[in-house]
């Protein structure tokens, strides 16, 4: 969370805000080196070319960002199915933009599709299923967005959980947005088959 700066001519504070949005024109080659060298922020860019640039999380949101990814990792491995990715890893799906789910995963026949240049850098494809875990700095405008994106996309699943509220958005392509609301587990359902989110340590 950004904290206030204190102007010392005026005496006066400033905020600035926690993500920082930028129109920047930058090539593909330009934005990931972007990335590269600056790993302790978070950046994206919007299909129109928007540059955002989001901080670290606190430690309680980073804490449970790991437990959901250990969860998906732990499936992932037993199976050999697919991929799974944690919130450093960027794709770029069809309509241009570069995004970082905090949790994702990819089916093995679409990675493998892949060359090794193509895995060095920004995967440019949409991931089979996408989580955002909702810190407190995060839209409840532009992240249900960020959802709907990536099923237009290729997403075939995405769960958007907001801890302030206790719910969860889940998002499948071509059909109505379902909520619940504290759920103690979620299922991967054909997406993922037998992998089921225990949500205890999220809550």
């Amino acid at each position: 969370m950004a904290s206030p700066q204190t102007d010392n001519m005026n005496n006066t504070t400033v905020s600035l805000p926690p993500t920082l949005e930028l129109n920047i024109d930058l090539t593909d080659e330009q934005f990931f080196q972007l990335c590269q060298n600056n790993r302790e922020l978070k950046f994206e860019r919007t299909a129109s070319g928007e540059l955002i640039i989001m901080p670290p999380t606190g430690s309680s949101t980073s804490d449970r960002n790991a437990d959901l990814t250990y969860q998906l990792r732990d499936w992932s491995r037993q199976n050999q199915l697919g991929k799974s990715f944690d919130s450093s890893g960027g794709f770029k799906p069809p309509n241009g933009a570069e995004r970082s789910p905090d949790a994702s995963w990819v089916k093995m026949e679409r990675w493998n599709a892949l060359s090794e240049v193509e895995k060095e850098g920004f995967a440019p494809l949409c991931p089979d299923f996408v989580v955002e875990l909702m810190s407190p700095n995060d839209s409840l405008e532009k992240t249900p967005a960020k959802m709907r994106e990536y099923m237009e996309n290729g997403a075939r699943l995405g769960w958007l959980i907001n801890r302030r509220q206790q719910q969860v958005e889940i998002y499948r392509p071509n059909r109505e947005v379902e909520i619940f609301q504290s759920p103690k587990t979620l299922s991967g359902e054909d997406v993922l088959p037998e992998f089921v989110l225990d949500l205890a340590e999220i809550w």
